[in-house]
Parts: C-alpha cells; structure tokens; sequence
C-alpha cells in the first residue's frame, strides 16, 4: 500500500510567528493613527469651542526649527523586533537558526526605532512677535502656515497651546 503523506502548510511553529506578526503589525497601524500636531489650524476636540484671547503684532523674526515628539511609543521598536525575528527564523537551521533569530530581533528593533523617531519629526517656525502693547512673545509651532518679518499676525492663546496667525 502506497500511503500519501500530508505535511501541514502551517507547522505550530510557523503559526506562533504568523500569530506575532499579526500583532505587532497591528499594533504599528494603531500607533500610526497617534497624530500629534504642532499646526496653528489644528484643535484637539477639548479645544473646541473654548474662549482665547486674542493679540495682535508683528513678526519680528522668523528661525526654521524641527519639532520632535518627546519619546518614542515603542511601536517601531517592536515592529521592527517581531520582523527582525521572523526573518531571522527563515536563514538556517538549528543553532544558527537560533542565533540568526535573535540577531534579527535586536538590529530589527534597531531599525524600527529609528525609522519611528524619524517619522516623530516636523518641519517649524519660530516665532518672534512683538505685539501692539510693546510685549515680546516668542511661539514654535509647525511650518505649515507662511509667516515673514514685519508681517502682522495675531496671537492667539488661552485653552490650549499659544498660536500664530496672519491677519
């Protein structure tokens, strides 16, 4: 009797890391909707519909700065740890296996921290106003709006971050 032998396409092995990569790509989709911004036409719902004060002045400076979030989520790292992992596991056997495993996990999270701190950064402005009252007030925030010195703008703050408009 010829009996056919049927191999799984899965092994409970290959389905662990099946089971991994589905988690941390779906952790680095839910870290990508995190949208922080520094834009002066951007509110957060709790800033809506909230009294500020207004301001008016000139633009006495103009300096091109970046805006970095303050610390890493972790996401890319371990995206890129879970990646690093599987690709790893695929490059040879036994020991090596095991080594090429674990070095795929460090220089993968590497990686994935280092490409998500570098989506962490924007283009901005800083500021310097001298407003109508004489004061001086210095704001950073995204470049997304053109501003020039000895252009009037206005200050606007209160419930929230300081912004920077034109008039």
């Amino acid at each position: 009797m010829n009996q056919a032998k049927s191999f799984p396409l899965v092994t409970p092995r290959t389905g662990r890391w099946l089971a991994i990569a589905a988690v941390v790509t779906s952790m680095a989709v839910l870290g990508g909707c995190a949208n922080h911004s520094a834009s002066s036409g951007v509110y957060s719902f709790d800033q809506a519909q909230r009294e500020q004060i207004v301001r008016t002045g000139t633009v006495t400076g103009v300096r091109p700065i970046v805006i970095q979030t303050d610390k890493s989520s972790g996401v890319g790292m371990v995206a890129g740890g879970a990646l690093g992992g599987v690709a790893g596991n695929a490059i040879g056997g036994g020991t090596g296996r095991t080594i090429a495993t674990v070095g795929g996990v460090i220089l993968g999270a590497l990686a994935g921290n280092a490409v998500e701190n570098r989506t962490g950064r924007n283009s901005g402005l800083e500021i310097t106003v001298r407003l109508d009252n004489g004061e001086t007030r210095v704001v950073a925030q995204e470049a997304d709006v053109p501003v020039s010195v000895g252009q009037r703008v206005q200050v606007i703050s209160g419930a929230g971050p300081t912004r920077v408009t034109p008039m």
